[in-house]
């Protein structure tokens, strides 16, 4: 009996806030996307800024790469977790500790005289990055109802995330010359304090979510382990190559723990951190999976055309990131055209056309030389790509986050961000190993960016599973445990 009216209970907090007033869904949506543009900046954020911090604190070189891995690990790692604890403990809650958790590391790392304390402090940004994510995407598929309001409201989510991406190397650049590498995190600390006056504001007062209220515990231990150790492992490949001790390692203890954890949730979890029933739906599977692919194609980008514009075409931190506001701001137009695309294509095919118009672009991009310029070897590339990632993230989430209950949604929405930074873990560091196997730099940037192509291929041979919109399953099927159509 509980468990039945267990999705009634949670209405009363979330069937409100569609038919809340058009201004305060604007406020909300403002507020979603100036959380996720403060957790993906920084994902990228301290890249141009790595030589003036080991320069400033004495790093080692083993010990510079914790500066970005830190962050990047515990982030991966947290995602089911903290999306799952927006379902049960509230969402104005959880977005309020990731603000409170993400600013005042953001004031401490700044702050730091040491390596350790720098390292440890982006890995409680991680934390609270992980935390506002799926927070973030939670509120924006509880506010609007899904149709075209919904879409639109995803397109700019997404756009800005895009630019938060993107931006990170031109804003690192610009705070590390004009001021310190000490401000590409204690920028954080006024961005967040205002986010959390908002989010006190605008956001109503949660409700008990479920009729237990109770945390799976097994599961939350199992996934973050898991998922961290997974990452952990796949980042280890490239010092120490595929073989090595510490990449075998971490792969076997993730796929284990990982193996460990789907059967709690299936067969032992009264209440899943993840439910089976939710994994089920085509929409969430096939979604996740191709989200997965779309991770391991985009994510690496920034990081070898960063390197291609510093080792080989010799640019600086600021000229560097200046090199990426074409993919800036085309990604940001075309993550606002989505919407308008979709009402004509559907989201399965635009998300077919832009995983092809992104492999084009990759293709493209793989005719890159060292003696070429930035105008004949990365602007029009820069173009078509952008452009094909900016239209491609859209229709993907909004399949992902269609028919899922209010009572799931931070569910779903770890997941996705989860496999989106796990595609982009696994891409990065599959294309390093395939980048060390070239003699000449061009060579390696060639055979990278094809393989990158191959890999947008495969998205849209996957985006072929996704169901259409008109058989979507509802969230009340998937709570039946009805199979997918």
């Amino acid at each position: 009996m509980g468990h039945r009216e267990a999705p009634a209970a949670a209405s009363a907090d979330t069937e409100a806030q569609p038919t809340a007033p058009a201004h305060r869904q604007s406020a909300l949506l403002w507020l979603a996307c100036a959380a996720q543009f403060m957790v993906v900046l920084d994902v990228s954020v301290v890249n141009v800024a790595l030589p003036s911090i080991q320069a400033a604190l004495g790093f080692d070189d083993a010990g510079l790469q914790w500066v970005v891995g830190s962050y990047a690990l515990v982030f991966a790692g947290f995602l089911l977790l903290g999306g799952r604890l927006a379902d049960l403990y509230g969402r104005r809650r959880m977005l309020l500790w990731g603000l409170l958790l993400f600013s005042s590391s953001s004031l401490v790392g700044g702050l730091a005289t040491g390596p350790g304390l720098l390292i440890a402090m982006r890995a409680v940004q991680g934390l609270g990055a992980a935390v506002l994510a799926p927070a973030t995407l939670t509120i924006l598929t509880t506010t609007f109802a899904e149709g075209q309001v919904r879409t639109r409201a995803l397109a700019i989510w997404t756009a800005v995330s895009s630019a938060g991406g993107a931006a990170g190397n031109l804003i690192g650049g610009v705070l590390t010359d004009a001021l310190s590498w000490r401000w590409i995190l204690l920028i954080n600390v006024p961005i967040g304090a205002a986010a959390v006056l908002a989010a006190m504001r605008l956001l109503p007062a949660d409700h008990a979510r479920t009729t237990s209220g109770r945390l799976d515990a097994p599961g939350a231990v199992l996934a973050t382990l898991g998922v961290t150790a997974l990452v952990y492992g796949v980042n280890q490949a490239g010092p120490h190559g595929w073989s090595g001790t510490t990449t075998l390692s971490g792969l076997a203890v993730g796929i284990v723990t990982l193996a460990a954890f789907a059967v709690t949730e299936a067969r032992y979890a009264a209440a899943p951190l993840m439910p089976p029933s939710l994994v089920r739906l085509r929409a969430i599977w096939a979604g996740n999976a191709t989200m997965l692919l779309a991770g391991a194609c985009f994510i690496p980008m920034w990081y070898f055309l960063s390197l291609y514009m510093q080792d080989v075409l010799h640019y600086g931190a600021l000229a560097t990131g200046i090199g990426f506001l074409p993919h800036t701001l085309v990604g940001i137009a075309a993550a606002r055209l989505a919407p308008a695309v979709m009402r004509h294509t559907g989201s399965r095919s635009l998300i077919v056309l832009s995983a092809l118009l992104g492999a084009a672009g990759f293709l493209w991009q793989s005719r890159i030389g060292s003696a070429g310029g930035y105008v004949d070897g990365l602007l029009g590339p820069a173009i078509v790509m952008s452009a094909g990632m900016g239209l491609l993230i859209t229709p993907i989430t909004t399949t992902v986050t269609s028919g899922v209950s209010d009572t799931e949604a931070g569910a779903a929405s770890g997941l996705m961000n989860t496999t989106r930074q796990m595609g982009g873990a696994f891409g990065l560091a599959a294309l390093v190993t395939l980048a060390t196997t070239h003699d000449t730099p061009a060579s390696s940037y060639r055979s990278v960016f094809v393989a990158t192509a191959a890999v947008c291929t495969a998205v849209a041979v996957m985006a072929c599973a996704l169901p259409t919109p008109h058989r979507a399953e509802p969230a009340a099927d998937a709570r039946r445990g009805c199979p997918s159509r």
